[in-house]
This record gives C-alpha cells, sequence and structure tokens, in this order.
C-alpha cells in the first residue's frame, strides 16, 4: 500500500506538471493582445506596454511558467488578470459549486451503472436489449439536449425546479438541492450509458468462466454467485471506465454550468479561456487535475477492495 501511495504520488506530480506546461503554453499568445483586454480597446501604448511589464508578460513562457511553478510550490496561484482576485479566492467560491455536481453524478453514475449492467448481463433477452438501446441513445445525445429538454419539462412544463441559478446552502439548504437535480440529472444521463454497457460486457465475460459453472454446480444460490464471486472479478473493468467518465464529465460540466447559468469551475474555465486570463485558466486546470487524480485512487483502491486477485500488497 505505501508503495502504491508514493507511485500514485510521484505519477500525479508528474501529470501536474506535463498538463499544466501544455496548457500554459497553450493559453498564452500575445501579451500584448492580453494587456490590451485588460486595460480596454481605450488604452494607449504606452499603458499597454507598462501593463505588459507589470504582469511579467514579456518573458519568455517558459519563464513566466516557471514562476507560476514556484508560485504553486507556495501555495499562491497569482491574481487574475482582469478582476485582480486572488485565484485562490476564486476557487473557494467556486469548486464548491462543482463539485455539488460531480460528486453525486459520480455516485449515482457507480450505483445505477453496476444495477443497470449486472440486470442486462443476467436477463438477457428483450430486458438487455432495451438497455442496450436506451444506453446508446443516452451516449449519443449531447449533454447540453438533455439539459434543455430537461429543463423545458420539469421547470417549465411542470415547474418543480428552478430553470436557472444556484443557491447557496447557507441561505436556503432546500433551494440549493433543486438549484443541483436538473444540472446533476443533466450530466448523469450520458454518464451511465457508457459505464452500464462497460459494467455489461464486464460481468458477461465473468458469466462465461469455468468457475462460475462449478459455483453453480455445488448449489450455491446466483444471487450469491452474481454479488459474491461474479461481480467481484467485474470490477476491474467495470471501475475502470469511471476514470475515464470522470474527465468527460469535467467537460461536460462546463457546457451545463453554462445552461443553468450556474457560478462554478466550468463557468470560470470557460471566460478565463476566452479572455486569456492566464492564473484562472491555470486554477481551473489544477481542480480538473486534483478530481482525476483523487477519482483514479479511489478506483483502485476499491477495485483492490472487491476483487482479491487486483489487491494492492
Amino acid at each position: 500500500m505505501l508503495r502504491f501511495a508514493v507511485r500514485q504520488t510521484l505519477s500525479s506530480i508528474v501529470l501536474t506538471i506535463v498538463v499544466t506546461a501544455i496548457t500554459y503554453a497553450l493559453v498564452f499568445s500575445d501579451g500584448t493582445g492580453i494587456a490590451r483586454r485588460v486595460l480596454g480597446q481605450s488604452a494607449t501604448q504606452a499603458q499597454v506596454s507598462a501593463k505588459v511589464t507589470e504582469l511579467g508578460l514579456d518573458q519568455p513562457v517558459a519563464v513566466q511558467y516557471a514562476k507560476w511553478l514556484g508560485g504553486l510550490a507556495r501555495g499562491d496561484l497569482g491574481a487574475s488578470y482582469f478582476t485582480g482576485e486572488p485565484v485562490t479566492n476564486m476557487l473557494a467560491t467556486r469548486v464548491p459549486v462543482t463539485l455539488a455536481i460531480i460528486l453525486p453524478a459520480l455516485l449515482l453514475t457507480l450505483i445505477l451503472s453496476v444495477l443497470i449492467g449486472v440486470t442486462a448481463a443476467v436477463r438477457g433477452g428483450a430486458v438487455d436489449r432495451f438497455l442496450q438501446v436506451v444506453g446508446v441513445l443516452g451516449a449519443a445525445v449531447p449533454n447540453f439536449v438533455v439539459a434543455i429538454a430537461l429543463i423545458f419539462v420539469f421547470a417549465i412544463a411542470v415547474p418543480l425546479f428552478p430553470a436557472t441559478g444556484y443557491v447557496s446552502p447557507d441561505v436556503d439548504p432546500m433551494g440549493w438541492a433543486k438549484s443541483l437535480v436538473l444540472p446533476v440529472l443533466a450530466v448523469l444521463i450520458g454518464s451511465i450509458a457508457g459505464a452500464a454497457q462497460q459494467f455489461r460486457g464486464a460481468v458477461i465475460d465473468v458469466l462465461r468462466q469455468d468457475f462460475v459453472r462449478t459455483l453453480r454446480s455445488r448449489g450455491i444460490s446466483e444471487r450469491a454467485v452474481i454479488f459474491r464471486h461474479v461481480l467481484r472479478n467485474a470490477a476491474g473493468p467495470g471501475m475502470t471506465i469511471l476514470s475515464l467518465q470522470t474527465v468527460a464529465l469535467m467537460g461536460g460540466v462546463v457546457i451545463i454550468e453554462r445552461v443553468f447559468a450556474l457560478p462554478g469551475m466550468g463557468l470560470l474555465a470557460d471566460s478565463s479561456a476566452l479572455q486569456g486570463d492566464i492564473p484562472a485558466v491555470m486554477g481551473s486546470v489544477l481542480f480538473s487535475i486534483a478530481v482525476v487524480v483523487v477519482v483514479n485512487i479511489t478506483v483502485d483502491l476499491l477495485v483492490g477492495w472487491l476483487n482479491p486477485k487486483a489487491r494492492l500488497s
């Protein structure tokens, strides 16, 4: 377990450096252009040049990135070019909003995809075909289309939930929960589709193994065979899809937060990338990396716990 923790920590550091370096190089385009967007089109050339120097945009990209990396090591992510607000403060107000969407979506994806996948694999026939059709449709329809449909049905036709906006849990816990129902559902539908298909395939592969026939011939109940043996052995391939779903989910949240006007990390990443607000973009990237790393480690631990063959030493 210690070896696993050290390996994961080192790989996380390498991943952070590689992804943030590539992102920094892609986001940085022209220091003069960024400075002019900060000051406005009416700014003089002298003002723009002074702003470029003030922000350090006249230095090579590698030097700027090295300074940002040094600030990260000290816990300083810099400040927004446009508002002057520290990036850590921006993250503190927006991360809870995005996590309130991502965490329930991931948990429900795990639970529902296991139930749907196992049911399709065990029942077979019409049930399997129906679930596969539903899964393909869920994966094919873009999440923003699902979001718009949910708004039309559950916020306009039957006004059960708010169409847009976010309510702080400190102000109104019930209003907070209602404001998240439709965004979570919009993310969840597409996420379940892919995960359920993966669990279905993994369970079918295990059901074809010789040890399953041996267990059944010994008179062990079908429920015990499925939940004690088959599901444990299918956990590896089935759970791995959650890691991939997390990456897709992070991209989907950007659009969902736009549709529902939620002040989360997706909205921050989108607007800061359009403006060229490098510190804010890098803060958003760090958050995404952290979510992916935590989910991957959690999935590895769950697979090791469920399946003794994959258990980490």
